[in-house]
């Protein structure tokens, strides 16, 4: 079970940009830059520098969480691929927080949530929470602005997330932010989260794709190399 005197490293390729942290002596160290098509070239030097600042090896670790989704289908996968890589040879847990639980924890102790982010396409990815008592009042989905309704038994929301930066218009007013390494790590230690070994690891997608990329390939392919 972990505490929040464990050593956690956190990988959220979910979006464009490329969010890592490692929380350890109680605190989380954190790296969000914008990534593009460049995250499976950029994570790994990444976390073996969070890593090297830290005095601490994979092997100490004491768990990896990782973002489950929805999201970009590409990031994910190269997320996944990474954290599975990483946590094989040591036989770490892995923790898999979906994307949207973390975007709605930044609006916390609120009966009626909308969290929604960007899914392209003229998309968004979206679900309604009480944060008060935890808990998520939709399925996680994906569909237009104007697709979206207040759930029937609320009568006020507020709204988080990234949607919330683009020019389009939401059934509740909102903030333009998105989480960071430190609460995908407060979502973990709650202990509202299963850890599962690497087979069994997963991701929330609300779009079909099934196949790999190339570069999807060659960072689980990585992945394993430097473990």
């Amino acid at each position: 079970m972990i505490s929040n005197n464990s050593r956690l490293l956190v990988i959220d390729t979910s979006t464009s940009y490329l969010s890592l942290g490692l929380h350890h002596n109680g605190h989380t160290d954190s790296i969000c830059e914008a990534a593009g098509a460049k995250q499976s070239e950029l994570i790994l030097p990444r976390i073996q520098q969070l890593l090297a600042e830290s005095g601490l090896i994979l092997s100490q670790l004491d768990a990896i969480i990782y973002a489950q989704g929805p999201g970009a289908f590409t990031g994910l996968r190269i997320g996944l691929g990474v954290a599975t890589g990483l946590a094989l040879p040591f036989s770490l847990p892995l923790i898999g927080i979906p994307c949207l639980d973390a975007v709605a924890a930044l609006a916390p102790d609120q009966p009626c949530v909308l969290a929604a982010t960007d899914a392209r396409m003229n998309e968004l990815f979206y679900a309604w929470y009480d944060t008060y008592n935890h808990k998520r009042l939709s399925d996680y989905l994906v569909g237009t602005a104007e697709s979206i309704r207040l759930p029937a038994s609320q009568h006020q929301a507020t709204g988080i997330g990234n949607a919330y930066g683009l020019n389009i218009t939401l059934p509740v007013s909102g903030q333009n932010l998105m989480p960071g390494a430190q609460e995908y790590v407060q979502l973990a230690l709650s202990g509202r989260y299963k850890a599962t070994d690497a087979a069994h690891a997963s991701l929330h997608y609300v779009r079909n794709k099934i196949a790999l990329t190339a570069a999807e390939q060659a960072a689980r392919r990585t992945a394993s190399q430097i473990a």
